[in-house]
């Protein structure tokens, strides 16, 4: 089983990512950790090191905890949302695990949400955690 959790760093992208290690133990799955950047131009180098550290400890995390990971930074021009549906589609993906931040529904209509964009259009189950 393939598993893939979006991580942006953020609290929640911690916490689905303990819920997509524990889903991989449990499935004999293989995790597969995504990070999204839109641009990454020289300007950018600090954010795309910095993007490059966290998903190498995600990495050391998961493989410490038993669990296969490999992991992807994509830059690519598109919005988390896209580049995860995408991605988890180009790779056989079984299921995919993200975060989900609390925002307003105004904010949501507002912003969109990357979220709501993966939950509405990923072609396997999503997994979501607040």
């Amino acid at each position: 089983m393939k598993i893939l959790v979006g991580i942006d760093g953020s609290n929640t992208s911690r916490e689905a990512l303990q819920l997509a290690i524990k889903n991989a133990r449990a499935f004999s799955g293989e995790l597969m950790a995504v990070t999204s950047m839109a641009t990454g131009t020289a300007e950018e180098n600090e954010a795309i090191r910095a993007a490059e550290k966290n998903l190498g400890e995600v990495k050391a995390e998961a493989e410490n905890a038993g669990v296969a990971c490999v992991t992807h930074l994509l830059i690519r021009g598109n919005s988390a949302g896209e580049d995860i549906v995408e991605f988890a589609k180009a790779n056989d993906v079984d299921l995919i695990v993200v975060g989900v931040k609390r925002r307003s529904r105004v904010g949501k209509i507002l912003m969109g949400s990357s979220a709501q964009f993966v939950i509405m259009r990923a072609g396997c189950p999503v997994l979501t955690v607040k």
